[in-house]
């Protein structure tokens, strides 16, 4: 992977993660700020809406990163039988279709149901992806 394709994954990470992290609290954690009867959804925040736009915006980023490497860094790597870090490795990459899929299916479903699903499905992807990929570069630190 070359310093460039590396520095643009951490980043993306960093900013899509940050967002999205920042966002589940407002969403699920924070207190409404001021209890409105005539919206449709509860605002937890008042940056509530700038940081989820800033996450759907971000996002083009992580998915292009991802794809930047996968040829090169991860394919190369589950072809070639690679060991160190192979088990978050293969996790970072069973994640990524869940996590970006969901993603956009959040975005389009009208149903409520399926929206739920989709909300479910992208949190707890999205979760463990940030927790495989600091164990990615925890592991690389000790290999080091």
């Amino acid at each position: 992977m070359t310093p460039g394709a590396k520095r643009l994954l951490h980043v993306a990470n960093l900013t899509v993660g940050g967002t999205g992290l920042v966002y589940a609290w407002m969403l699920y954690l924070a207190e409404p700020a001021e209890p409105d009867p005539f919206a449709i959804a509860a605002l937890h925040h008042p940056w509530q809406p700038a940081v989820k736009n800033l996450h759907v915006l971000f996002a083009p980023l992580l998915v292009f990163a991802i794809g930047l490497i996968w040829s090169d860094h991860v394919w190369k790597r589950v072809r070639s039988g690679f060991p160190l870090r192979r088990r978050v490795g293969l996790t970072l990459a069973a994640l990524a279709a869940p996590m970006i899929a969901s993603g956009y299916l959040l975005q389009t479903s009208v149903d409520e149901t399926w929206h739920d699903v989709w909300v479910w499905t992208h949190v707890g992807s999205s979760t463990l992806w940030i927790a495989a990929y600091l164990a990615h570069l925890a592991g690389r630190r000790r290999a080091a």
